[in-house]
């Protein structure tokens, strides 16, 4: 007999990300404040050890606001022709301001799909003489 999927099972895993849920039983927050990653879930106990998602949703995220923004930002200056200042104030606090308000859900579904695709915690030893005390000759 299989056992019954979990309702995180039937989720989209782009769509738990989003929302900051937990990958395994959907329920539970993924993050702690802004960005921190929970030590585990408060709902059902999944250990967050195996999420190291790095650079990866800023750069994601830098890359998405960086294309759209550009074209907002080019569209906005052959349309309007503003001067200067006027992108100091407006155009350049927007881009900031959406590079982080994707970064929180990038992140918990770059989380989410490294669970999905069982990442584990990096374990790794030296088989060489690496290091061993030996200069450069």
């Amino acid at each position: 007999m299989t056992p019954k999927p979990s309702p995180a099972d039937r989720t989209s895993a782009l769509w738990l990300g989003l929302r900051c849920r937990c990958p395994r039983c959907g329920e539970g927050p993924l993050l702690r404040g802004f960005l921190k990653i929970r030590d585990a879930c408060p709902n059902c106990g999944l250990d967050y050890g195996f999420a190291d998602p790095a650079d990866g949703p800023a750069f994601f995220g830098m890359s998405l606001v960086g294309t759209l923004g550009m074209v907002a930002f080019m569209a906005f200056e052959f349309i309007v022709q503003p001067p200067i200042w006027a992108h100091l104030i407006v155009t350049f606090p927007l881009l900031a301001a959406a590079c982080l308000a994707v970064l929180r859900p990038l992140k918990g579904w770059m989380v989410v799909e490294q669970w999905r695709r069982g990442a584990a915690p990096d374990e790794w030893q030296s088989v060489g003489k690496h290091g061993e005390g030996r200069k450069w000759r």
